[in-house]
């Protein structure tokens, strides 16, 4: 394979991010995870526009949460992000924390059937937490799980991202045709895979979220229809200390229609937001609608921009 050529502005972006990387674990992990979590909640989100991205996802939303909630989250959120960054990073440090994570919640008991009969599942998360943390402690405990990621637009940072997540827990497959076959047969052979689909891909079909429109992909529901594997929501709950996790698995989703089973993905991420609302990703452009999604709502519907 051809090495990638790779910009001088991604090449300067890429030598940036690893000097703000490096220096940061330089420091003892407990000072380390809320320095950086500190940094990028103070300097990078108001610099980059998150800031104003949460408090306008946050006011569409959820518009009747207390004013003083919605500050907090403006802070708290991004917080999250950038200790959840630093943490992918961490290494051994951070896996030492993923073993001590305790698994919980009403779908323990499938997981645990699943194992000893090598059932497939496919265990579908969000951008929540830490979401890292599910497939590093089950990938542990006996789960052979799999992941997809899409490649990054920056090749110089790609490098030692993918080393990053990889370390973590194998395999890792690109969301390419070839990554995506690969990561199919690991599901098929009565493995496990996880996805994050809280996504906003404007092709796929508009469903509820918060109760207002949302584009969701509908290919983990499809997956565990096609493979007849059990569909899982499971979420990586960062605890009140910042540093340590439990893994909640809920219920498994009811094979039905895929978009029916998605909504109910859907109703699930949303329930744990509200229980724990600093800890969903508000950063993303969540509710980003395609231009035919638009033409049917009035202009105090339209979601932010």
């Amino acid at each position: 394979m051809a090495t990638p050529v790779i910009a001088m502005r991604d090449w300067v972006h890429n030598a940036a991010a690893r000097a703000i990387l490096g220096a940061a674990l330089a420091l003892p992990y407990r000072w380390r995870v809320p320095f950086v979590g500190w940094t990028v909640s103070r300097v990078v989100a108001p610099l980059a526009g998150w800031s104003a991205r949460v408090r306008a996802n946050v006011d569409y939303a959820w518009p009747d949460l207390p004013q003083d909630e919605k500050r907090r989250l403006v802070r708290r959120v991004s917080e999250n992000v950038g200790r959840t960054l630093i943490e992918i990073y961490s290494g051994d440090q951070f896996i030492d924390r993923i073993r001590a994570s305790k698994i919980e919640g009403p779908g323990v008991t499938v997981l645990d059937e699943n194992r000893r009969s090598n059932g497939p599942m496919v265990l579908v998360t969000a951008h929540f937490g830490n979401y890292d943390v599910i497939r590093g402690k089950l990938s542990r405990e006996g789960h052979p799980m799999a992941a997809i990621y899409r490649p990054m637009r920056n090749a110089a940072f790609q490098e030692h991202y993918l080393k990053a997540i990889s370390a973590i827990a194998e395999p890792v497959f690109p969301a390419d045709a070839r990554g995506v076959m690969a990561f199919l047969h690991h599901l098929k052979q009565g493995g496990t895979i996880g996805i994050l689909s809280d996504i906003a891909l404007t092709q796929a079909p508009v469903l509820s979220f918060f109760g207002k429109p949302a584009h969701t992909p509908l290919s983990a529901a499809e997956w565990a229809l096609k493979y007849n594997a059990d569909l899982i929501p499971v979420f990586g709950i960062r605890e009140p200390d910042g540093l340590s996790f439990r893994i909640h698995v809920s219920e498994p989703i009811p094979h039905s229609a895929a978009e029916q089973m998605m909504q109910a993905y859907n109703d699930e991420v949303e329930r744990i937001t509200r229980a724990y609302p600093d800890q969903w990703f508000w950063i993303h452009k969540r509710w980003k609608l395609g231009e035919d999604a638009r033409k049917g709502l009035s202009e105090a519907e339209q979601p932010p921009g």
